[in-house]
């Protein structure tokens, strides 16, 4: 079901925030990168496996993160969607971020540097929610207050699960957003590079994670 309402709001201002704590974020895993490493060494089975399960999960997020938005794409500030992945969750698109920046934290070889990964965008993104629940609560009332009290915020309760038999996809939002999910995968030719430069003994090792 698609509750509209015709009212503009702007939400720019607050996707804004999640830009530029998402960037502050990038800048400290790759400070990160270029000073630590994993406690197990390229190579070794427990650092191999750790790398296939981040990209696993770095691919889950840009499958996950596509599919939500052929429910959303474009009608986030015009209308409440409340069907498909919006039927379990009030964020399906900030879940798969989340799942993605765990999986380019594994890319760093460490079960510790995936969770912590997904633990700081699982922060950033709570604080961009609880901006946008305030202004949608604003726009659509008592239809979203009802909306907050029967969907969880992020973990899914798949329970609740339900679709429609058509949806209007905007070919275009669907793209960039997929276009913006690929960018996770540039982690893995970024950590390998450094990687290959602590071998080397380019750079130094500060610290390890294990």
């Amino acid at each position: 079901m698609i509750a509209t309402q015709r009212s503009p709001i702007d939400l720019a201002y607050v996707q804004h925030i999640r830009k530029a704590v998402l960037l502050a974020l990038v800048l400290a895993s790759i400070a990160a990168v270029v000073l630590g490493e994993s406690r197990w060494p390229g190579g070794t089975t427990a650092h191999e496996a750790t790398e296939w399960a981040g990209l696993a999960l770095i691919v889950l997020c840009i499958l996950g993160r596509t599919w939500s938005s052929l429910y959303i794409g474009g009608r986030k500030v015009h209308s409440l969607v409340t069907t498909g992945p919006y039927s379990v969750s009030r964020n399906p698109l900030y879940v798969f971020s989340i799942i993605g920046a765990a999986g380019v934290g594994a890319q760093f070889g460490s079960v510790i540097a995936a969770l912590a990964a997904g633990f700081a965008a699982w922060l950033v993104f709570h604080l961009v929610v609880l901006k946008e629940e305030r202004v949608l609560t604003e726009k659509f009332g008592n239809a979203y207050r009802r909306y907050l009290a029967e969907v969880p915020r992020f973990f899914p309760r798949f329970s609740l699960w339900r679709d429609v038999a058509f949806i209007e996809v905007k070919p275009r939002d669907v793209l960039r957003t997929f276009v913006d999910a690929t960018v996770f995968l540039i982690a893995i030719p970024i950590v390998e590079g450094f990687e290959y430069l602590h071998e080397l003994g380019a750079l130094p090792v500060l610290f390890h994670l294990p």
